[in-house]
């Protein structure tokens, strides 16, 4: 879901069966100690964009630093972040159906022993643009709610009592009910908008499919404890989909659930139950075009060494799976008409024939400030008519896509920045910075008048290092665009970790500040 001198970097880790597995989201990130209060900017507030949905010119972001929104194609952003609806939470899921925006929220908490786990702090809906917030509780269970009824059976279930690891990876709707994939809780469905969850109960480990008839025996448990014995790796959820009024996907550490019964009976799709299988277990993402009905997953290696990570997809229903891109760590996926967008931790790849060739964006350079995106990672991607959205690590951006030119048109990049507090003031950001994931951004002003700006870069003892532009015609207030380091010498070498100083020199008046690299 990168802010000034301070990053803090929390990798949030689940235990897989006894084993650590890296969840493909982090929730909180860097940001800058430097609290942003102006709610109405030209840009998102966070440069850790996590999730994006598009509306027309409507643009939801989810981020380390709340939701952002834009109503008008990204001119402008509202941000929620720091106000009573929200704090200072981070998102982990947003969804949106029929006028309803609603966000799961998170945070890193400190456990015994010093570690730091994840722990939802509920769900926010919005049903008109954010003017007000309908607050949900991050569902819990009564310590006493040991059973749950499904068809003919009544099975042991494990009561999900703290909000520890019990957070929203995913949102999806069928009309009148809200599904949320969690890790802890498992799947959980709501036809009240909130107020109350029920346990949707799934498969376990051992069974490829259950229905309401079947004389079942397990427990709903997601994690084995004094009360189950063992845990399933199918109860711990992280995506879920709805194709269709009634039939729903779900992805769990344990391969695919398919129900088309509105999520009474499930189907199980694994890496080890089908001839022409997915490529690994731990799903981490699913993915629906309804152009030519193909169900996309990200399906990462779990347990069995003949698993791999890559992307599989199904054109029938789930019966058989094709796979491609192997090795590549897929964390969401985009449409733009029939063409599939996989944001990976390598770029997002896309196809235009069904995963049979995948092509990556030459380079993303903005157009205005000339400024290229230096991150690979990227969690998300949407598109509406010719705008294709992408969300990385190191900023949003958007492209405006020539027609029947793949990856070819005018590239803007949205970097998270204060506005300075006045003219004669400068910060850079991130701060530490490592230049071999992303470039330094430093932010000036000219008072909003024509100046010759020349900005150098000097070592500790004030040695010259590199010249970033010199006598080059800038016109910037406190808002205005950040120039870019990429932390390389005059020579183009990679400069040392250390401290080093920056000038900004404006007309005839000179400004400091400090970096920290380290890689």
């Amino acid at each position: 879901m990168k802010k000034l001198y301070s990053i803090l970097i929390f990798s949030l880790l689940l235990i897989l069966n006894g084993r650590a597995q890296s969840v493909p989201f982090s929730f909180a990130l860097t940001d800058e100690e430097i609290k942003l209060s102006k709610q109405q900017s030209k840009n998102p507030l966070s440069n850790s964009i996590i999730d994006i949905i598009t509306i027309g010119d409507t643009i939801w972001l989810g981020s380390s630093r709340g939701v952002s929104l834009s109503t008008d194609n990204g001119l402008n952003w509202t941000n929620f972040y720091g106000q009573s609806d929200f704090g200072t939470d981070n998102v982990s899921a947003i969804g949106y159906y029929n006028g309803v925006f609603w966000c799961a929220t998170a945070r890193s908490t400190e456990v015994t022993g010093g570690s730091t786990l994840p722990e939802g702090t509920g769900l926010k809906y919005t049903t008109n643009f954010g003017a007000t917030w309908t607050s949900v509780s991050q569902p819990l269970d009564h310590p006493d709610s040991t059973t749950e009824r499904y068809g003919i059976n009544t099975l042991q279930a494990l009561p999900v009592t703290v909000a520890i690891q019990n957070l929203a990876y995913d949102i999806a709707f069928t009309p009148g009910t809200i599904w949320i994939a969690t890790f802890a809780g498992g799947l959980r469905k709501s036809t009240d908008s909130g107020q109350t969850w029920k346990r949707v109960v799934l498969p376990p480990d051992n069974l490829n499919s259950i229905s309401p008839n079947d004389t079942l025996n397990f427990c709903l448990s997601p994690v084995a404890g004094s009360f189950c014995g063992t845990g399933n790796l199918n109860h711990r959820v992280f995506s879920v989909i709805a194709i269709d009024d009634s039939t729903l996907y779900v992805g769990s550490a344990n391969g695919i659930n398919k129900s088309t019964d509105g999520g009474i009976s499930w189907t199980k799709f694994n890496a080890q139950n089908q001839s022409e299988p997915i490529s690994g277990n731990f799903i981490t993402a699913l993915g629906y075009n309804k152009y030519n009905n193909i169900v996309w997953a990200s399906t990462w290696k779990a347990e069995d060494q003949n698993e791999f990570y890559g992307v599989s997809s199904s054109s029938n229903g789930g019966q058989s799976w094709k796979t491609f891109l192997t090795d590549e760590r897929t964390h969401n996926f985009g449409f733009k008409n029939f063409d599939v967008m996989a944001a990976t931790d390598n770029g997002v790849f896309r196809s235009s024939d069904n995963g049979l060739s995948w092509i990556l964006p030459n380079s993303i350079v903005d157009q205005e400030s000339e400024a290229a995106l230096k991150t690979k990672i990227f969690y998300d991607a949407d598109s509406y008519a010719n705008n294709i959205w992408l969300a990385s690590g190191d900023g949003l951006v958007k492209l405006d896509e020539t027609p029947g030119q793949m990856w070819q048109g005018n590239w803007k990049i949205y970097f998270a920045s204060q506005p300075l507090a006045a003219d004669n003031e400068t910060y850079c950001f991130p701060n530490p910075f490592n230049p071999r994931q992303e470039e330094l951004k430093i932010k000036y002003s000219t008072g909003g008048q024509q100046k010759d700006v020349t900005i150098q870069i000097f070592d500790f003892g004030f040695n010259y290092i590199r010249t970033i532009i010199q006598n080059a015609p800038r016109k910037n207030d406190i808002e205005g665009q950040p120039e870019f380091w990429d932390g390389r010498d005059d020579n183009g070498n990679y400069v040392p970790n250390g401290v080093y100083f920056y000038r900004v020199k404006t007309g005839d008046d000179a400004v400091y500040g400090k970096i920290l690299v380290m890689q």
